[in-house]
C-alpha cells in the first residue's frame, strides 16, 4: 500500500504516489471512459488517496470523473485529497471542436479565478476542493505575453481571491501548478503559497537545478508535488522529452543511466517513480496513467526495492 506524507502548513496528507488525472479524458469515447473509470477505483484500491486534476484536462471531462469516483468515497472517509487548477475558464461554445463543447479562455483575475472554483466544484461534485493551483502561470505556457499574465494574477486580484478562498476554508491550499522553476520563483516575492506542483523539473535527468529552489521553499514551509516523472514518457521508452525534441545532451546523459539501472538491475521506471520522493520536501509524485495497465505497472515500480549503491551512483553523476 501507498504511504502518505504530511503537508507543512495545512497538515493534509497526501499518498506518496499520487494520480495525475489530465490523461483520464484525451478520450471521450464510452470505452476510454470506463476504462478511465476503472482506472481511479485502481488507484483507491491501491491506496493512493491523492488526486489532481483541472478544469483544462478534457474540457472538465476529468473534473467530473474524479468527482463521481471520489463522491462515494468520502462520504465514508475524509482521506482523499484532491487539487484542481485556475487561471482557465470553460465557455460553453457551438463552434468548440472538442468532444466536450467549451472554448478555454485564459482569467487569472479575481472574478474568473473565482468563477472557476465555482465552476469546479459543480463539476466534481464534492464538498471540499483541497489544493487549489493556479495553472500555467508562466513563459511556458504564455510566451511573450507571460509577464501581463503573471501582473493580473498579482496586481488584478488573482491571488487575493485565491488567499480569500483560502482563509475562507473554500480550499485548505494554495500553489501554482506549472512547468517551470523560475515562475515559482517570481510569485513567491508577492505571495505566501503552501505547495508548488512542479512538472518535469525534479526528475532522474534534471536532478539538482531545482535544490536551490527547494531549499528557498523549505525556508517558507512551501511543499512540492512533482508531476511528469518520466520526462514526458523519454525515461520509460517514448521518444520524446518533455514534450519535444530530445537534445543531446539529454540524450547522452539518458544513456548512462540506462547503463547504471543495467549494472544494477534496477527498472528506469522504478527509479523515476521513486527519485523525487528521496527530496522530504516532496509529499507526492503524480504520473499520468493513460490506462489500468500503465497505472499498475507505475504501483509496482513505486514499490520496487532499489539498492542503497544505485542511489550513490546516481549522485556521483552530473545532470
Amino acid at each position: 500500500m501507498v504511504k502518505t506524507r504530511q503537508m507543512t502548513r495545512s497538515k493534509l496528507a497526501l499518498s506518496e504516489l499520487g494520480l495525475g488525472c489530465a490523461t483520464l479524458a484525451v478520450n471521450a469515447s464510452p470505452e476510454a471512459v470506463n476504462d478511465a473509470r476503472a482506472m481511479l477505483h485502481d488507484a483507491l484500491s491501491n491506496g493512493i488517496n491523492y488526486f489532481d486534476t483541472a478544469p483544462f484536462y478534457g474540457r472538465g471531462l476529468s473534473e467530473r470523473l474524479v468527482g463521481d469516483a471520489l463522491r462515494k468515497e468520502r462520504k465514508e472517509t475524509s482521506a482523499t485529497i484532491v487539487s484542481s487548477k485556475s487561471g482557465r475558464l470553460l465557455i460553453p461554445s457551438s463552434s468548440a471542436s472538442h468532444h466536450m463543447p467549451f472554448q478555454v479562455v485564459f482569467d487569472y483575475t479575481y472574478d474568473g479565478i473565482m468563477k472557476s472554483v465555482d465552476h469546479s466544484y459543480h463539476r466534481l461534485g464534492l464538498s471540499q476542493i483541497d489544493i487549489l493551483f493556479a495553472h500555467d502561470l508562466g513563459h511556458h505556457t504564455h510566451a511573450d505575453n507571460a509577464p501581463f499574465q503573471f501582473t493580473t494574477f498579482m496586481d488584478g486580484g488573482g491571488y487575493r481571491a485565491m488567499e480569500e478562498l483560502r482563509n475562507a476554508g473554500v480550499v485548505k491550499a494554495i500553489g501554482l501548478g506549472v512547468n517551470e522553476i523560475a515562475i515559482c520563483e517570481q510569485a513567491m516575492a508577492y505571495g505566501s503559497f503552501d505547495v508548488f506542483l512542479l512538472a518535469g523539473r525534479y526528475t532522474l535527468l534534471e536532478r539538482t537545478a531545482a535544490l536551490s529552489f527547494f531549499e528557498r521553499c523549505a525556508q517558507a514551509e512551501t511543499d512540492i508535488v512533482i508531476g511528469g516523472p518520466f520526462n514526458s514518457g523519454m525515461l520509460v521508452g517514448g521518444s520524446t522529452y518533455n514534450y519535444r525534441a530530445i537534445p543531446q545532451h539529454i540524450a547522452d546523459q539518458h544513456r548512462l543511466l540506462l547503463n547504471l539501472c543495467k549494472k544494477h538491475s534496477v527498472e528506469v521506471g522504478a527509479a523515476a517513480t521513486q527519485f523525487p520522493l528521496r527530496h522530504n520536501l516532496v509529499k507526492s509524485v503524480i504520473p499520468g496513467p493513460k490506462t489500468r495497465k500503465e497505472l499498475a505497472q507505475i504501483v509496482s515500480w513505486y514499490s520496487m526495492d532499489i539498492p542503497n549503491n544505485f542511489w550513490s551512483e546516481l549522485d556521483s553523476l552530473s545532470d
